[in-house]
């Protein structure tokens, strides 16, 4: 076994974010049947629809982001950590664009847009946490 050069600058070995990102997605559309019912029973239609952007909106943003990471760590790390940090700026900036485009219309409700977005976030990070640690 050959230890890895101290200077090297870029990762050539086998990406792990799209083995994470499938099995967020996967946890993701097992939970959105949950997140659908809630949006249903609490505001009908525009709830459903709004559980249902929120839900995509999460699973959009762990996909590019893994696809960002994955990419940039072939190049530099310096670009991955560019990537992380402007990235993320710009994926809630795609995000609240949508939100603001979307949410005042009467097809959406957004409480259940905004509590699936938080909820979808936090919970299918910290489930993931448990198993990449």
């Amino acid at each position: 076994m050959t230890a890895a050069a101290p200077l090297v600058t870029r990762d050539l070995g086998p990406a792990p974010e799209p083995e994470i990102v499938r099995d967020l997605v996967r946890h993701g559309l097992i939970a959105t049947p949950v997140a659908l019912l809630v949006g249903l029973v609490g505001w009908g239609r525009p709830g459903v629809v709004g559980a249902a952007i929120g839900m995509a909106l999460v699973l959009a943003n762990f996909a590019v982001a893994a696809a960002l990471q994955a990419w940039a760590a072939r190049i530099s790390y310096g670009l991955v950590a560019g990537i992380a940090l402007f990235g993320f700026l710009v994926r809630l900036a795609l995000i609240s664009a949508v939100i603001l485009l979307i949410g005042d219309q009467p097809w959406v409700a957004e409480v259940p847009l905004g509590l699936t977005l938080v909820v979808g976030h936090l919970g299918l990070l910290v489930w993931e946490c448990r198993f990449v640690s």
